[in-house]
């Protein structure tokens, strides 16, 4: 990514002449999150930015950088588009040349471990989720239940269900994670 999503968001709402005030109306954020995320300082959920992206009359693809090949089908990992989320302890990279306009969006992602864990609340989005580990020890949470997954391990589930995962340990988790429908395409958006 050439900029910090916080700075494109900052960016987009400066030229719209538009407020933290309105964008937390829109979005139902709060003015505190929202500035948080504009300077870098937290990590934005993919339903989260949509809802961000809608408040400021942009696609989804706007935050992303755009793929150099779009229609080349073979990925190779020196060309993986690297989505980072500054302040955060997540890395996303981009397994697919059509992050934009596929069904699906998979992605391999990095979680780095932290002196103090971020809090970071489970949340629903629509579609499903699938998740397998390559590296390190995944904590999973599923509404109310937590679990480990080792590597190896995997879950599918229904991504209405609250979730979220985070690293507990000193090692980097590296994963793998597919979600349909793809949150990066915006409805009715086939290219």
């Amino acid at each position: 990514m050439n900029k910090n999503i916080g700075e494109l968001i900052k960016q987009k709402r400066t030229e719209n002449k538009m407020t933290l005030k309105d964008i937390s109306e829109a979005t139902e954020l709060s003015i505190g999150y929202l500035s948080q995320l504009e300077r870098g300082l937290t990590s934005i959920a993919h339903d989260t930015l949509k809802k961000v992206a809608k408040a400021l009359g942009v696609e989804m693809t706007y935050f992303m950088e755009q793929p150099k090949t779009k229609e080349k089908a073979v990925l190779r990992s020196y060309e993986r588009e690297i989505l980072r989320i500054e302040g955060s302890s997540i890395i996303e990279y981009a397994m697919t040349n059509m992050a934009d306009r596929g069904e699906m969006l998979p992605k391999l992602v990095e979680i780095l471990p932290q002196k103090e864990v971020e809090e970071s609340l489970p949340y629903p989005h629509e579609g499903e989720e699938f998740v397998y580990v390559l590296e390190g020890i995944l904590t999973l949470q599923i509404e109310a239940d937590v679990c480990d997954l080792y590597p190896g391990d995997c879950a599918h589930y229904k991504s209405t269900r609250t979730h979220n995962w985070s690293n507990q340990t000193n090692k980097v988790v590296k994963f793998i994670t597919i979600n349909t429908p793809n949150l990066f395409q915006e409805a009715g958006e086939k290219l």
